[in-house]
């Protein structure tokens, strides 16, 4: 299940009947859905199985190898499969059915969680094994986070986006409250093995929500689901030509890179800088938890003074603060108040990042957008939480967490250009730009590729605006689903201009076309009010068989 510290919008259920679509800052709004609810209860309880779980995993590698390194790569095994296969999941939540895709994932955390528990109760466990079966949990989470993230808007309309965001982000931090300082007593009291057992039991009361809930069906018209490969290309191609999203992954990333450092040291801090057992390690975890939770309450009226980048760098500078106290502890008065300076801007930056990659993606895309924007975040963790484990075992556990605090404050300004939010005003709903007239003859959807061009007459003494238009216009074209594209100009007519590019398919250029959102529109329109008289004329040519 998508228990994961980088994607707390995890896990709505689909839209249900309720309120109508007004604009608040109430962060019980959400809760206002039953799918909501439902799945929201069932993972806060699982979650806090899962933080039982982090808590013990990382506790008990220190007990196997106390070696920084070998530390850290707990977290890098809990993170590396997000890099891996989160992208090829988010191609999959778009183009099967994410209820069944979500139940796959679930089952697959469950199973292997299941065998984590016996191995560890049996006390056949060892680093490497460690390390192996927290990649495949963390593989069966990959699986289902990006359909998890894509099925948010179902719940809430885009106006309390932000709000579903938080609550969603507070559900995941209040089992960050209560899972790790349960989970030390626990341990306590009932030896190693228990959180295992505990965190593999509590996923089944998810598994029994999604059983539950049924996905709404679209109304709008579809076209045959693309091909794997296609769907995984296409949104590469999507983010690479969509700059809100580009933005979004920047700042994703350079953050995470950072603040991997406490959460990949944190068990040496606990158990040789200050010298405390599991129920210290613990303690510092529910403090972040708390804090975040608490931090939930406050981030819309926040939101509403200080804006997403307000937040987010905000929160990177107090991110890089309780860095440092980290590395300055020695005894836990002070590692607690880092802990909960670290939870507060945790969830703060997180949410900021999260609803401003929802915002940025139409539906067609949005569990491939989502993926890359998972991609990115683990993409930081695992190589920071790397870094700085070999670095800690090189010059010392303060000195590594020391540069990962500089790092984060140098980053705030070397990111401020990366804006968040920027796609919060646009309509991403389909504009449907009407169909392609073929009429001759019936098409085969796989033939292609299909060259299109469209001839444009207009004033020359409005040449320069023209191509400026157009210009803009082609980046839309690119990031649907067109390549090669060009223009070109009539040498014997004058103000005679030729827009061309092409579509893998015909199918494909269906796809293009019905990819066009309401916020596109105006491009178009800006391009073609510079024809002379009429409409551009439109020419669709297909590859001939040979």
């Amino acid at each position: 299940m998508d228990r994961d510290k980088p994607a707390p919008a995890s896990r709505p259920g689909g839209r249900a009947p309720g309120p109508p679509d007004k604009p608040g800052h109430s962060p019980w709004r959400p809760f206002l859905y039953k799918p909501y609810r439902v799945i929201w209860a069932a993972t806060v309880v699982s979650n806090i199985g899962y933080w039982m779980y982090s808590a013990a995993l990382g506790w008990l590698m220190t007990s196997l190898d106390s070696s920084p390194l070998l530390v850290a790569l707990v977290q890098v095994a809990t993170a590396l499969p997000m890099c891996l296969f989160v992208l090829p999941a988010g191609a999959l939540a778009d183009i099967v059915d994410r209820r069944k895709l979500l139940i796959i994932g679930e089952l697959t955390v469950a199973i292997f969680s299941v065998a984590l528990a016996a191995l560890v109760w049996l006390q056949l466990i060892n680093p490497l094994g460690l390390l192996l079966f927290a990649f495949f949990v963390a593989s069966g989470s990959a699986i289902d986070a990006p359909a998890w993230e894509a099925v948010v808007p179902q719940l809430v309309p885009k106006s309390d986006l932000a709000p579903a965001v938080s609550a969603n982000s507070a559900g995941v931090n209040l089992s960050r409250a209560v899972g790790p300082g349960l989970g030390g007593a626990i341990i306590g009291l009932y030896g190693i093995a228990a959180p295992f057992w505990i965190n593999a039991i509590s996923n089944f009361g998810v598994i029994g929500a999604l059983l539950w809930w049924r996905e709404p069906r679209s109304k709008a018209p579809r076209l045959p689901p693309e091909h794997f490969t296609n769907a995984i290309l296409a949104g590469l191609r999507y983010a690479r030509n969509n700059s809100p999203l580009r933005a979004t992954l920047v700042r994703a990333m350079a953050f995470a890179f950072f603040a991997s450092a406490y959460w990949a040291l944190l068990p040496l801090v606990a158990r040789q800088q200050i010298g405390g057992g599991a129920e210290l390690y613990g303690i510092l975890l529910g403090a972040i938890g708390a804090s975040a939770v608490g931090c939930a309450f406050v981030l819309p009226r926040l939101h509403a003074m200080l804006g997403a980048n307000g937040i987010a760098s905000l929160g990177t500078l107090g991110t890089a603060i309780a860095t440092a106290l980290f590395g300055l502890a020695h005894a836990p008065a002070p590692a607690l108040a880092a802990s909960v300076i670290a939870g507060g801007c945790w969830i703060a930056v997180l949410s900021s990042l999260n609803v401003s990659a929802q915002l940025a993606l139409p539906d067609w895309v949005r569990g491939r957008g989502l993926a890359m924007f998972v991609m990115a975040f683990y993409g930081g963790l695992t190589a920071g939480s790397a870094v700085w484990g070999q670095v800690a075992g090189t010059i010392g556990l303060a000195s590594a967490l020391f540069i990962a605090a500089a790092g984060a404050l140098i980053s705030i300004p070397l990111t401020w250009r990366q804006k968040l939010g920027t796609a919060a005003g646009l309509d991403l709903t389909p504009s449907m730009a009407g169909p392609v007239r073929i009429q001759s003859r019936d098409i085969e959807p796989d033939r292609g590729p299909v060259l299109v061009t469209t001839q444009y007459d207009i004033d020359p003494k409005h040449r320069a605006a023209f191509l400026h238009a157009l210009n803009r216009l082609a980046r839309e074209r690119r990031r649907d689903g067109a390549y090669r594209w060009r223009t070109f100009e009539d040498p014997n007519v004058e103000g005679r201009f030729f827009e061309t590019y092409m579509t893998d398919s015909w199918l494909e250029l269906l796809r293009q076309r019905m990819r066009v959102t309401k916020a596109d529109r105006p491009l178009l329109e800006a391009a073609y009010r510079f024809q002379v008289s009429g409409a551009p004329e439109v020419t669709y040519l297909i590859a001939a068989d040979t």
